[in-house]
């Protein structure tokens, strides 16, 4: 039996008990240790993004394994893990093509008429698992491709961060935009996602690295993160301090909130040639574009899920840049937190003014 918080309906979650079945061949089962809130949850919480309820969120999380199913070779009891949503099949168009985090992972879920991986304790029903995790709770059964073994060194409340924030932000800089030393990056928004951008533009040696928020405070942990240079958003010169402080616009900018306004004002940092690469989930009604003008200068905009990570090789490398002192997860953690005050942390969230978030278990 496992403690949970459970979205029974859109706008609160509820903490409960469920059971977990026992883990099929390529099915891990994890002590969860650590779990971040992620501004992806709160989409689902409050219903922006649609999903079958009652389920459990959470999928930014670090555990140790308790058991593993018969055909597991990836990892074993007692390894300390981090999990990723971008679960992934190995054999796809995609995985075969080194797209790993565009695979739709099929064959990484139960089929419909298997059991449930998760059913309330009273036994009145299974209970969603959400994106591949469900990592709210002291316990995850999940597909051996959906984590990674870390050095058990690594602290697991730090590790957390990495399996969504971190990967997501690094990956935009080291995999989806391949930032060169030198070039000019500008990150629009200093959240999670955003501060771990601006991280790795400064371990890949990005030469100006611009922060673009409109809180003070998030502005500063930008600066002790790496940013070179910082910028209210609400400025109404906005884009004229970035176009003054780059020399004609950046080669990236990066929007990490999934808000309109910030996707638009990725595109108008750009210099030619440059790229905008969009990390946040935005209102599904939203589009964003180039103009005649921006396409006749070579410019280039981009999704890039999860920071487009091969996690499984991402994952213990970004453990290593940590412990080696280059990648500073401990100013990204605002603050730790028990289960049961998980909407409270997420109310925090919605208030803008401090990084992340981590639920941390006994």
């Amino acid at each position: 039996m496992a403690k949970a918080a459970i979205l029974e309906s859109v706008g609160e979650l509820t903490i409960g008990e469920v059971e977990l079945a026992d883990p099929a061949p390529h099915e891990v089962l994890i002590d969860t240790k650590a779990c971040g809130l992620c501004h992806s949850d709160l989409h689902f919480i409050e219903g922006a993004y649609p999903h079958p309820l009652p389920a459990i969120p959470g999928h930014e999380a670090a555990g140790v394994v308790r058991a593993v199913g018969s055909e597991v070779k990836t990892v074993k009891p007692g390894d300390h893990v981090v999990s990723c949503l971008s679960a992934f099949c190995g054999h796809c168009e995609f995985c075969v093509t080194g797209r790993m985090a565009l695979c739709m992972g099929a064959d990484t879920r139960r089929a419909q008429d298997a059991a449930p991986r998760i059913m309330r304790a009273d036994g009145s029903g299974p209970v969603g698992q959400m994106l591949n995790l469900s990592a709210f709770a002291e316990q995850m059964l999940i597909h051996e491709h959906a984590c990674v073994a870390i050095d058990k060194d690594m602290p697991l409340d730090r590790a957390a961060v990495i399996g969504c924030a971190v990967t997501t932000g690094a990956g935009a800089i080291f995999n989806a935009c391949s930032v060169v030393p030198g070039e000019a990056v500008a990150v629009v928004g200093c959240g999670g996602v955003g501060l771990a951008t601006i991280n790795a533009a400064k371990i890949v040696g990005a030469g100006k690295v611009i922060a673009i928020d409109p809180l003070p405070e998030k502005r500063q942990l930008a600066e002790v993160l790496g940013a070179t240079h910082t910028v209210d958003a609400m400025a109404d010169d906005a884009v004229e301090q970035v176009m003054t402080i780059s020399g004609g616009g950046v080669h990236h900018a990066i929007e990490a909130v999934g808000r309109q306004a910030s996707a638009d004002l990725a595109v108008k940092l750009l210099r030619r040639g440059g790229t905008a690469t969009i990390l946040g989930m935005m209102p599904l009604d939203c589009k964003v574009g180039l103009g005649a003008m921006d396409l006749l200068s070579g410019k280039k905009l981009q999704g890039a899920i999860m920071g487009m990570n091969h996690f499984p090789v991402d994952l213990p490398r970004l453990v290593d840049f940590y412990m080696r002192g280059l990648l500073d997860l401990d100013t990204i953690i605002a603050e730790r937190i028990p289960l049961e005050k998980i909407n409270e942390g997420f109310e925090k969230m919605k208030g803008g003014h401090s990084a992340r978030s981590v639920v941390v278990f006994d």
